[in-house]
């Protein structure tokens, strides 16, 4: 009775647009009326689930990504990729993917990336003769990369709410990371192949490559800095996420000198709003993950799915099925925090490494933002390509399926993700 009230709570708040965070905190309040539970037990749970040295790694690298957003590294990585991929069939989509991976590991976000990616090369695309919907429909596909290479936000809250280490989940995010990418790439030429896009780049000669990896030495120093530190054991990925701050700020302000002390302000309440509203889901989804436990939901999730099979495969591709029906109305970060708790000991169960599902999860999971109605990405490249949302959803479709195909093989090769570890 507890359990469909706090869901049909859940989804009726959804349904009315209500903010995700709101959303559950109004599903654990009925929650806690029908099991008496006391109203300090909500105040309790907002407060100690927020007790985390791991979260503290979250505003940091938001303000990170923020402040490398605003700055001028995403066209200086633009003309790395452009030096790299720009001469081979469809070159401009492949520049877009391979700006898409490089900035993923700078911003972490996913929308984000899209933005400031996108915002660049859909225009350029257009002008080069690029259809609108292919043209979107790249950059919002490679948008995607950004919660996927580490640093990422959702990474961090999976290794959270998991209890595994997220600097193993950062190492293991790499390769996965630059699989999909491959995946998308591939997926943009055969495209362009069909339809007759060609490039008038040239090769770039060596010289041209180089001057263009110096030019954007500055931000690939980000990634090096943040998962050399923690690979290394020289650092946490709370203290890579101070790391990240700092060399972003030195250098954007410093030497490169794309930010002002104007700029600050902007970025500071930016990144603050951010990490608020992350915060809050975090807090009010852990408490309704606790109320879930009360009622012995995990383990009815464990027995009702080993009961359809106790093959670790069968079980992977339910799961997969389940986190990609689930992404397509609800938020990234929600999916995380209300899923892991009831799937992690299912997988654990039948043999499956928690770095492993995470990977997996967190793949599974980007994809949502390209699938209606709650599909971020598609609203922010609608806005960028001037396009309609069911024009776009369409477009899409190829580079979905091909993420997909990127996903099964991610699950059923383990090693992909855990061989780095």
């Amino acid at each position: 009775m507890t359990i469909a009230l706090i869901f049909v709570t859940l989804f009726v708040m959804l349904i009315l647009g209500a903010p995700i965070g709101v959303a559950i905190g109004l599903s654990v309040v009925v929650g806690m009326l029908v099991d008496g539970l006391p109203s300090i037990f909500l105040v309790q749970k907002l407060v100690t689930s927020l007790d985390s040295f791991p979260l503290l790694a979250v505003p940091f690298f938001v303000m990170a990504g923020e402040i490398m957003q605003r700055g001028s590294m995403a066209e200086r990585l633009l003309a790395l990729s452009r030096s790299l991929v720009g001469h081979i069939t469809g070159g401009t989509a492949h520049i877009s993917v391979l700006t898409s991976l490089f900035f993923g590991a700078l911003s972490g976000s996913s929308p984000a990336t899209v933005a400031a990616v996108g915002g660049i090369m859909v225009p350029k695309m257009k002008e080069e003769g690029y259809d609108t919907g292919y043209a979107t429909a790249v950059n919002t596909s490679a948008g995607c990369l950004g919660v996927m290479i580490p640093p990422s936000v959702p990474l961090i809250i999976y290794g959270t709410t998991a209890g595994v280490s997220v600097g193993d989940l950062f190492i293991a995010g790499v390769l996965p990371g630059i699989f999909v990418g491959l995946s998308l790439m591939i997926c943009a030429y055969v495209i362009a192949k069909r339809r007759g896009y060609t490039t008038t780049r040239e090769r770039a000669a060596v010289p041209e490559i180089g001057r263009a990896f110096i030019g954007s030495i500055h931000a690939l120093m980000v990634p090096i800095i943040v998962l050399g530190g923690i690979y290394g054991g020289i650092m946490t990925p709370t203290e890579a996420g101070v790391s990240a701050v700092a060399y972003a700020l030195f250098v954007e302000t410093v030497i490169l000198r794309a930010i002002g002390l104007r700029d600050i302000w902007a970025i500071l309440k930016s990144a603050v709003l951010t990490t608020a509203s992350i915060f809050f889901l975090v807090a009010t989804a852990t408490a309704l993950g606790q109320i879930l436990l009360f009622n012995s939901v995990p383990d009815m999730m464990v027995d009702v799915m080993t009961a359809i099979s106790d093959n670790r495969y069968v079980l992977l591709m339910l799961i997969i099925l389940l986190l990609l029906v689930v992404g397509t109305f609800m938020d990234a970060l929600a999916n995380i925090l209300i899923l892991t708790p009831l799937l992690l000991p299912v997988v654990r169960e039948v043999g499956i490494d928690p770095i492993h599902f995470g990977i997996v999860m967190i793949v599974a999971i980007a994809i949502g933002f390209l699938t209606p109605p709650v599909g971020v990405n598609l609203f922010v490249g609608c806005s960028i390509g001037q396009i309609s949302i069911e024009r776009l959803s369409i477009a899409v479709l190829p580079f979905l399926g091909s993420m997909i195909l990127a996903l099964l093989v991610l699950a059923f090769v383990p090693q992909i993700s855990l061989i780095l570890l």
